[in-house]
């Protein structure tokens, strides 16, 4: 169950001067975080000053917006923005750099806070939270988000924090946004329905661990767009309770490709689960020299079992798919003993990069159909 975060915001003593731009920005439905006290020097902790803006934005009765202004470098811990907001709708103009504070600083503020627990908590695991806040427009044409994981990456037993998570938001819309180098997940997308990320550039290396661009979980109606994803990990990971996720426009590389996963097991624990992946369709899309092209695999991370019914797929469409394979098995449909149902395979057209190398396909209790289909696959029908 998720549970929501809070963040008590303690407002002092301001100066003439504070009150007099903060009348001015009540007045044209603007709050600058400048205005409340942010440095903008890439070394003050600007937290505070976007905390203390942000209660002003989402209290605002007519569709405020909260300015990170050009030209500026603003450095976080983390934040929670929390809503609902008293306004119809809300805007975010991100126009300066926000950069995360790096590992040891992280840690340290985190630990001060919650002395008792070592490391991060649910609070402190993210960079950003937004969460309840309803038709929230985010805008980040000229600025950007800097995750700094590279201070993260190495410590391979570090619970490593996301950059940017959406918990709660129905009707929101982001573009022009652009994050690096996350710790680890850059967006997350909890419980959220109707949302649009058009014209993301998201950037990680391609040895950087389990930096996925986009996690979505238990949402509905969800579409990403006209976006550039490089990372270490997957593109596009689409989890259990979701539906209706629509992907289109996407160039992903380096990464693991757009994924469905984690659904009836848990992929680091060999534990069970129960539902279904089904009226999955990935059409049109274009492979160079890519590796794990096609897969359905309903033993991953399970050594060789999978339970019977444990989790069934059916309806999903592979269609126009054209490139090439690194490796000399470019489709596998391994499905449990039950079978998966219903997998069409249309006009895919994949071979060897290798040269004088086929390319192979491996189907197991896969039924369905393969038409214009190279690597010939056999599926039962």
């Amino acid at each position: 169950m998720q549970r929501l975060m809070t963040f008590v915001l303690i407002l002092g003593f301001v100066s003439p001067c504070l009150c007099v731009r903060s009348r001015l920005s009540t007045e044209t439905n603007t709050y600058n975080v400048i205005d409340y006290g942010a440095h903008g020097d890439g070394k003050s902790d600007d937290s505070g000053a976007f905390l203390s803006a942000w209660k002003d934005t989402c209290g605002a009765q007519q569709t405020p917006t909260l300015v990170i202004p050009p030209k500026r470098e603003f450095l976080l811990n983390y934040i929670t923005l929390n809503g609902p907001c008293n306004a119809p709708s809300v805007n975010i103009q991100l126009q300066g750099k926000i950069v995360a504070a790096g590992k040891s600083e992280w840690i340290k503020v985190s630990e001060i806070k919650n002395p008792k627990t070592k490391g991060l908590t649910n609070e402190t695991s993210n960079l950003i939270v937004i969460s309840n806040v309803t038709n929230l427009s985010i805008d980040g044409s000229g600025g950007s988000i800097d995750g700094y994981g590279s201070t993260w990456w190495n410590c391979h037993a570090c619970e490593r924090p996301t950059i940017l998570r959406f918990k709660f938001c129905n009707d929101l819309t982001v573009s022009n946004l652009t994050i690096t180098n996350s710790p680890k997940s850059h967006i997350r997308i909890n419980s959220c329905e109707n949302a649009t990320f058009s014209d993301i550039s998201i950037r990680a290396p391609g040895d950087s661990p389990n930096t996925d661009e986009f996690d979505i979980y238990t949402s509905k109606n969800i579409l990403i767009q006209n976006s550039t994803i490089q990372c270490g990990d997957d593109c596009i990971a689409i989890s259990g309770g979701s539906s209706n996720i629509s992907a289109t426009g996407i160039a992903c590389g380096p990464g693991h490709g757009i994924s469905i996963g984690s659904l009836g097991r848990n992929k680091a624990y060999d534990t069970g689960g129960s539902g279904y992946a089904r009226k999955i369709t990935f059409e049109n899309i274009t492979l160079i020299d890519s590796d794990n092209l096609i897969i359905i695999d309903q033993y991953y991370g399970s050594y060789g079992k999978a339970e019977s019914g444990a989790l069934n797929v059916s309806d999903v469409i592979f269609r126009g798919f054209s490139g090439t394979s690194a490796k000399e098995k470019a489709i596998t449909l391994n499905c449990c003993p039950s079978g998966c149902f219903d997998i069409v395979l249309d006009h895919v057209d994949i071979v060897s990069s290798k040269p004088g190398k086929p390319a192979s396909c491996s189907c197991n209790n896969a039924h369905g159909k393969a038409t214009n289909t190279v690597p010939e696959c056999s599926l039962s029908s």
